[in-house]
This record gives structure tokens, C-alpha cells and sequence, in this order.
């Protein structure tokens, strides 16, 4: 297993967060944030496969995205309390294509115990602003289940504009769903 030992690291702060890309170090955290909050995500995300929660694929997966964001291609964020340093969420951008597109796609989550707190929308400020400043992205697309209101909210509230509606769009929690398409263009290179 590789695990990369200094990454070149990207540090954002908020008033509250601080965003990094996740390091080795970080697995045991990753993990406890993951265990606790199972039940409260498990309706929003794919249904996960023996051993996702065990040490050694979690390293797995941070040298995974360690090099995909080296390569350009995803920028996935822990969203850790400046307090306390505990993992309170993540962010990812993923999925980045350069050329005529220039474009990503955004995936989050939040600790139940971090919710209604504003944090989701303060870290998703800082983050769309590193990539459209820093990474020079032009569009950023997030879709979310109809159902699932309070981040329809928070893509609301950040400017994302409804694009459209996708039948059976992407399985989650064992059944296709239906999503919501939004996206949010860089007003600095429109």
C-alpha cells in the first residue's frame, strides 16, 4: 500500500474550519467520522461494501485521492473544526475536466451533530472559491436527491441554479434515485 508522505498541502480557513486534503494520519478520524455517522448518511450516499470501514482501506482510499488530486482531478476536503480538530464533514470535488469544459462535480457530507450550524455553507463558500480562483474552473455541478431539502437549500444559498431533473440518476443506498441537477458557473470567467 502506498501512502504519500508529504503531499503538497492545500490549507483553506474559515471562521469556524479548516479544509485540507485528507493524510494518513487522518484514517482513524476518517473512520470514526464514518462509523458515527453511518445511519444519518447511509440515505444520501451508495451503499457500502464490506471493509469500507477498516483502517487499511480507508489508507487506501486517502493515497487514492492523494494521487488523483496530484493529477488534477478531484479535490476532496476534510472539514475539520478549528477548535477541536475534529472531522465535522467532507467535501470532494470530483470528477475535474480541463479542456473546453472546465468543469466538476461537488459531493459533501456533515456530521449530524454539525448540522444547522452553517457549516456546510461556509466550507462550500471557501472551497468554490479555491476552484474557481485557484483551480480556474469554470463550472461546478452538484445534484441532489429531491428529498433530501436541506441541501437543496445549501446549493440554493450558494447560487447553484436548478438545470434539470435525472430519472434513476445515481444508486444510492441500494436503489436508483432520482436527483435534482444543479450547477453553479465562475461569475469571474462566464
Amino acid at each position: 500500500m502506498e501512502i504519500i508522505a508529504e503531499p503538497q498541502l492545500i490549507r483553506l480557513v474559515t471562521e469556524h474550519l479548516i479544509l485540507r486534503p485528507a493524510l494518513a494520519g487522518d484514517a482513524a478520524q476518517i473512520r470514526a467520522y464514518n462509523l458515527t455517522n453511518h445511519k444519518h448518511l447511509q440515505p444520501w450516499q451508495p451503499t457500502r461494501p464490506a471493509g469500507f470501514f477498516d483502517i487499511d482501506n480507508i489508507l487506501m482510499r486517502i493515497a487514492h485521492v492523494e494521487r488523483e488530486r496530484l493529477a488534477g482531478r478531484c479535490l476532496h476536503l476534510l472539514m475539520l473544526d478549528r477548535a477541536s480538530g475534529d472531522m465535522v464533514g467532507e467535501c470532494n470535488f470530483s470528477n475535474i475536466v480541463l479542456g473546453a469544459f472546465q468543469a466538476c462535480h461537488l459531493g459533501y457530507s456533515l456530521a449530524k451533530t454539525a448540522q444547522g450550524k452553517g457549516l456546510m455553507t461556509e466550507a462550500l463558500r471557501r472551497g468554490i472559491a479555491h476552484v474557481f480562483d485557484d483551480l480556474q474552473l469554470h463550472r461546478i455541478m452538484a445534484n441532489y436527491k429531491p428529498e433530501n431539502e436541506r441541501s437543496g437549500r445549501v446549493l440554493e444559498a450558494l447560487g447553484f441554479e436548478k438545470e434539470g431533473f435525472a430519472r434513476a440518476y445515481l444508486k444510492i443506498n441500494g436503489e436508483w434515485a432520482d436527483h435534482v441537477l444543479t450547477a453553479l458557473v465562475n461569475p469571474r470567467r462566464s
